[in-house]
């Protein structure tokens, strides 16, 4: 579209169905590969993704042409089906419904950067449902206790 400029920084946060840990060293750089690849292929900047065994937190540069929840839903469905098809022993592996997404100015680019390469230090110190909750009451977001990521029983 001429005429047309943005500067959209988005972080958002998928879960693994039922908080299992299940995302694997083994094969985790291949996951944030392929989800690269389809922001990519979506016209998207990627600016870093990394995660934890039950989660993944993405950080990318947001264009107009789609939006967010077209973008989420991609990645769910389509990492899903590789997650599915080449990682055994899975066969029914989900991620959780929803996604959280923030939006930040450049100048808190570096911040977020780091917060999400610092994945495993941040875990030692604060639980995945704390850090989650932290990210909610600081960005105003009104939330749900009944539709929080957590482990379903």
């Amino acid at each position: 579209m001429p005429n047309t400029y943005t500067q959209i920084h988005i972080q958002s946060v998928i879960v693994v169905q039922n908080r299992d840990c299940v995302i694997s060293n083994s094969w985790k750089d291949q996951l944030y590969k392929y989800i690269a690849t389809i922001i990519q292929n979506n016209g998207h900047k990627v600016i870093i993704i990394n995660g934890m065994p039950d989660h993944v937190h993405l950080l990318f540069g947001l264009r107009p042409h789609q939006s967010l929840s077209a973008l989420m839903q991609q990645i769910k469905q389509d990492t899903s089906k590789w997650i599915n098809k080449n990682r055994t022993p899975f066969n029914k592996f989900s991620w959780q419904k929803g996604y959280a997404s923030f939006s930040y100015s450049k100048s808190q680019l570096p911040r977020v950067i780091n917060y999400i390469k610092n994945q495993e230090q941040h875990h030692h110190k604060r639980s995945f449902f704390d850090e989650y909750l932290a990210l909610l009451k600081v960005h105003g977001i009104d939330y749900n206790e009944k539709y929080l990521f957590k482990k379903v029983l």
